[in-house]
């Protein structure tokens, strides 16, 4: 019994050198797949596992004798490697600035944003965490000012082709079937929305990418955990920051693209390889506009257990 994911649906494979092993108890303690057990002072496979090793690495990563190999559901030995020190790494204060000084921004100036730097994005989004492994989590990367319009034209054709949803007949048909919630979102913001991105790109003024010089569409797989893309999206946009970039995620592409004949069309035709719970379209370049103060923003509620 594996869990599976768009990638595999095997489990993987433990390899454990008795000689190495010295018995410790390290690599047991932080399989929460009862995968290995101590027996007779050496570590073993153990013959029943929760589900069947799912590729994490913790027991291999934690060994300090390198008794463990763990392969399988896209993972070898060779992925492992040694953790920075402590000391290289950022202060909680350098953090809390990075996050403060991040804003949405909008306005991009036209220069395209460098090969190297897109990698250094993807290497940073790669390191969040994003559920079971193998990560399905998809990355869609429009690397240019002009991938980044065809999109939005696309993206605004094909809304203009589902208007109804936004309708006077189709609201009032729906109200007794969803929540007032769902109702006054699609009312006040939805039928808005939609009716902006498709009558403003007709008159060349691009409100879903802004005509940004990168963008990348973060989604799922129908096996995702839902929040995997949209921390895999947050992580991005921090290593953008921290490389002179600003950002912005735009939340209006994803719910869009979701259900119906036309929209898997429309996601086939842009190299989309799923529906997704959940996904997020983050907008990437150099601020053309220069923010020097920020907005100090709240939870819904902060409460502490009694």
């Amino acid at each position: 019994m594996a869990i599976p994911t768009s990638r595999t649906k095997t489990p993987a494979e433990i390899s454990i050198d008795s000689e190495k092993c010295t018995g410790c108890g390290l690599c047991v303690s932080v399989c929460k797949d009862f995968s290995i057990a101590i027996k007779e002072g050496k570590v073993e496979v153990h013959d029943h596992p929760l589900f069947g090793c799912i590729g994490c690495g913790h027991c291999m990563a934690i060994c300090p004798s390198g008794a463990i190999e763990v392969s399988g559901r896209e993972f070898s030995p060779h992925d492992l490697y040694e953790l920075p020190d402590r000391k290289d790494a950022a202060t909680y204060e350098q953090l809390h600035i990075l996050f403060q000084r991040r804003r949405s921004v909008r306005e991009f100036r036209e220069a395209p944003v460098d090969g190297d730097l897109i990698k250094k994005i993807l290497d940073t989004a790669r390191t969040a965490p994003m559920g079971l492994p193998p990560s399905d989590v998809n990355v869609l990367v429009l690397n240019s000012r002009e991938k980044v319009r065809s999109f939005a034209e696309d993206f605004c054709s094909y809304l203009g082709s589902m208007k109804w949803i936004v309708s006077g007949w189709f609201l009032f048909l729906m109200r007794p079937f969803w929540s007032k919630e769902s109702h006054e979102m699609f009312k006040n913001f939805v039928r808005p929305l939609l009716h902006a991105y498709t009558e403003n790109i007709q008159k060349g003024v691009n409100l879903v990418s802004y005509d940004a010089p990168l963008a990348m569409y973060f989604y799922g797989s129908p096996y995702a955990d839902p929040a995997d893309p949209i921390i895999a999206a947050t992580y991005a946009m921090a290593a953008a920051e921290a490389l002179g970039l600003s950002t912005c995620m735009i939340g209006g592409v994803h719910p869009f693209i979701q259900n119906g004949r036309k929209a898997k069309v429309f996601r086939e035709k842009q190299g989309i390889r799923s529906a997704s719970r959940e996904g997020l379209f983050v907008l990437f370049g150099y601020p053309k506009v220069n923010y020097t103060k920020g907005i100090q923003r709240t939870f819904a509620s902060t409460e502490e257990k009694q």
